[in-house]
């Protein structure tokens, strides 16, 4: 039995950057036209988590740090839906950084949509992987995914918005929605996406941010002047935006499922295989 559910009013203070990535999105997913049931989105831990909720999608919340491995295995099952991972930082960068490099390697064709705040906003404002140098008594350099998503030589999207920029983010995002429903593999976007309540960067961030697609010459498909103008931009203090890099590299559905037909399309009606069935009982006796 399916139970439907509305999306609800998300739970997020007012002002946060987060209700710039779901307006983002919602306009993105109804710009290209896809359908609400051929869309899962699948929600991480903390604020960002609740997204799925919002929109009328078909949703699921993944354990702490595990939203990639179930994308993937959405992904693998039926090939044909839209596939959204979109969690936040502390989620996707601390205990769920090792899933965040293997799905950059592997390559499945989903997008990854990170709510970048540097900060545990629902456990109260704890420092995450991301946070600047200061904040909260923070000592270490903060991580930089997009620099780490560059590095990996079979990724194959890598972006960066900021919520408090919506023409950009839309474009964004619906680069990042074609790239992976033409199965061409992991679109990985990066948001900033301010805490108001514990870490405000807004005035910041909005001064820190170098669009490098406003170079008209800036070429997205080299992936070693991505790195080397994205490390510029950091190492002078700002923060790259825009589509850092879209290169080519086999999908993981192609390499895993090759022209087997997809566990979620095949028939597995009693009637269609009962000779299979009772083979499969006879290994048990």
């Amino acid at each position: 039995m399916t139970e439907y559910f509305k999306p609800v009013t998300p739970i997020w203070c007012p002002g946060c950057g987060d209700f710039g990535v779901l307006a983002a999105l919602k306009k993105a997913l109804s710009e290209l036209k896809i359908p609400p049931h051929e869309t899962v989105i699948v929600g991480g831990i903390g604020c960002s988590g609740h997204i799925h909720n919002d929109l009328l999608v078909y949703g699921y919340h993944a354990l702490h740090g595990r939203l990639l491995t179930t994308a993937t295995a959405i992904k693998l099952a039926n090939p044909k839906l839209t596939v959204i991972a979109a969690g936040g930082d502390g989620d996707g960068y601390a205990i769920g950084g090792n899933h965040f490099i293997h799905a950059l390697r592997r390559n499945p064709s989903i997008v990854y949509i990170v709510m970048n705040n540097g900060t545990y906003g629902l456990t109260k404002g704890q420092p995450s992987p991301t946070a600047q140098v200061g904040y909260e008594g923070t000592q270490e350099i903060p991580f930089e995914p997009v620099l780490t998503a560059l590095s990996i030589r079979s990724s194959t999207f890598v972006a960066r918005g900021f919520s408090g920029n919506q023409p950009q983010l839309v474009y964004l995002f619906k680069e990042a929605l074609n790239h992976a429903n033409s199965l061409k593999g992991f679109a990985f976007v990066d948001v900033l996406s301010p805490c108001v309540t514990y870490n405000d960067t807004y005035a910041v961030w909005r001064k820190a941010v170098v669009d490098v697609n406003a170079d008209k010459n800036y070429d997205y498909t080299d992936r070693k002047k991505a790195f080397e103008t994205a490390l510029s931009i950091i190492e002078s203090g700002g923060i790259p935006t825009g589509l850092l890099y879209k290169g080519e590299s086999k999908s993981f559905e192609q390499m895993m499922l090759h022209d087997s037909t997809p566990m979620a399309l095949q028939n597995l009606s009693p009637e269609q295989n009962l000779e299979k069935y009772k083979q499969l009982l006879t290994r048990f006796k």
